[in-house]
């Protein structure tokens, strides 16, 4: 029970690194809370300083969701809980990274949506579904402009896409822990978006501008 402890707290501070913030200010001299939308995520870092540093950010947030989903699932101790089921630790080490980013201890446990620490927790569960879900959430992307309305309608894609890859391929062995963990994904990207989804009913939910995704931002 101890060992699992420890794979929590150490997995949950490593997904609470506020990369964004960290960013905005040591770069900018700003806080990013302070800016846009008020979120400590990689689009509001995009809206407001322009797409190198939100690059930056994303790719940092992904790996501290894979770092430790990957880590969990190659343990070699016998003591841990839930050795025998491997997926099942990589699913406990890769949320807690996702709850440190959304709950980040060292800014007021207010963090940003968690969609990038989750892609990076998927990419260590589901690599074959994945680049699926991706497709998804960029044809989203291009058609409405809106990465919230992406990043929920890829997250729930996955339990769809598992089903489609289980019936193609019978052996791919798709773990019934898998299975249940891929359809509370969306109810959580559902929850954490609750106000961009308020705000695509009242028709003023932030979208891009396809001709800006790549314009260097005045001042970067």
């Amino acid at each position: 029970m101890i060992e699992l402890l420890v794979l929590i707290l150490i997995a949950y501070v490593v997904g609470s690194t506020p990369t964004s913030i960290i960013v905005s200010k040591l770069k900018y001299n700003k806080d990013i809370r302070e800016h846009g939308s008020g979120n400590a995520g990689a689009t509001n870092i995009f809206r407001t300083f322009g797409w190198k540093p939100a690059l930056f950010v994303t790719l940092v947030d992904v790996f501290k969701g894979w770092l430790p989903a990957y880590v969990a699932g190659h343990l070699n101790s016998d003591s841990i809980l839930f050795n025998s089921n491997p997926d099942a630790l990589m699913i406990i080490a890769g949320f807690a990274a996702v709850l440190g980013h959304t709950y980040t201890v060292f800014a007021g446990f207010k963090g940003g949506k968690g969609v990038g620490t989750l892609a990076g927790m998927l990419i260590a569960l589901f690599p074959i579904a994945l680049p699926i879900c991706l497709l998804v959430f960029i044809i989203t992307l291009i058609a409405t402009g809106m990465v919230s309305l992406g990043s929920m309608l890829a997250s729930s894609a996955l339990p769809v896409v598992l089903f489609i890859i289980e019936g193609i391929n019978p052996d791919s062995q798709i773990s019934l822990t898998l299975r249940i963990f891929s359809l509370i994904i969306p109810l959580f990207i559902i929850f954490t978006h609750r106000s961009n989804i308020k705000r695509i009913m009242d028709g003023t939910e932030n979208r891009f501008e396809k001709a800006r995704i790549f314009k260097k931002k005045s001042g970067e």
